[in-house]
């Protein structure tokens, strides 16, 4: 299978890269607006370079392309218009329309939790309590906690409206990706570590633990979110869904229930195995 990924070198793109990059049954192409020095952890990957915001320029990439996961896009929730539209609303019509124009069968779309931000605005800090009574089912109403989840709202309902109005793409995959952290931190107490390595807060402080609460739920590993995104590569029966992203965490609020009925994802990690940090950066990839 030919998979085009487009902003690979983020953190969830390097998760493809440390998982699935050397699966044979994948022949990946990267995409991405600059490339990697060859010193790079990830230079030795060849990357075809082009903004997404720019169609002319991304399209070629996209021919005898099998699959599309499309993590392209402005990653963060204190953006405002400016920032978001050409990278996420112009971009994400781009991949759409460059699938479409190229007979792509799969589009793999990395949304976000932040399409149901305000849930957490409105029961944190109790949220990330493991005894709290929430689960959020894909199906219940969208909250947008900002442009960035607004953004990501409508490429959910732009990449229906292709499926269901063209004969490409014929699969639709949104993935509400939660926590997905860099290779190196890759565990419940990663954020907070890393705050605390740079002096922003105390090991012992209410905020440090806020932060190791809130990634236990929160939490979906690398590996885990590598195995996510090879069973919607996998897949034939899906047409449209959207999929909570995220591993088992005790005190998960969003529910994987449709993703183990419909694509058999069955995550490994759960966040509240974990109590402390791990002795080595890299015990956990």
């Amino acid at each position: 299978m030919n998979v085009l990924v487009t902003g690979p070198y983020g953190r969830c793109g390097t998760a493809i890269i440390d998982h699935l990059d050397d699966e044979p049954r994948y022949e990946f192409t990267y995409l991405n607006r600059s490339d990697r020095p060859s010193e790079h952890r990830y230079g030795r990957f060849d990357t075809y370079v082009a903004d997404i915001s720019e169609y002319d320029a991304i399209r070629p990439a996209f021919d005898d392309q099998d699959a599309v996961v499309h993590l392209a896009a402005y990653p963060y929730t204190d953006g405002e218009w400016q920032d978001v539209l050409e990278p996420n609303i112009v971009g994400m019509y781009n991949a759409l329309e460059a699938a479409r124009s190229a007979e792509v069968d799969t589009f793999v779309f990395a949304s976000t939790n932040h399409v149901m931000g305000l849930y957490e605005e409105e029961h944190a800090p109790e949220l990330y309590d493991p005894d709290y009574d929430l689960c959020l089912e894909p199906t219940d109403p969208v909250r947008p906690d900002s442009c960035y989840g607004a953004t990501k709202s409508f490429g959910e309902d732009l990449g229906r409206y292709y499926v269901e109005r063209y004969e490409y793409p014929r699969q639709f995959y949104a993935l509400r990706i939660c926590s997905v952290l860099p290779h190196g931190i890759d565990h419940p107490y990663g954020r907070a570590e890393r705050r605390a390595e740079n002096g922003e807060i105390k090991r012992d402080s209410d905020v440090y633990e806020r932060s190791v609460a809130r990634t236990k739920a929160t939490w979906h590993s690398r590996r885990d979110f590598a195995q996510l995104v090879e069973c919607c590569l996998d897949d034939q029966t899906v047409t449209f869904d959207i999929f909570n992203g995220v591993s088992d965490n005790d005190r998960r609020w969003f529910s994987i229930r449709n993703a183990r009925e419909r694509l058999g994802y069955e995550p490994i990690d759960n966040g509240d195995t974990w109590d402390e940090p791990p002795s080595e950066p890299d015990d956990l990839t």
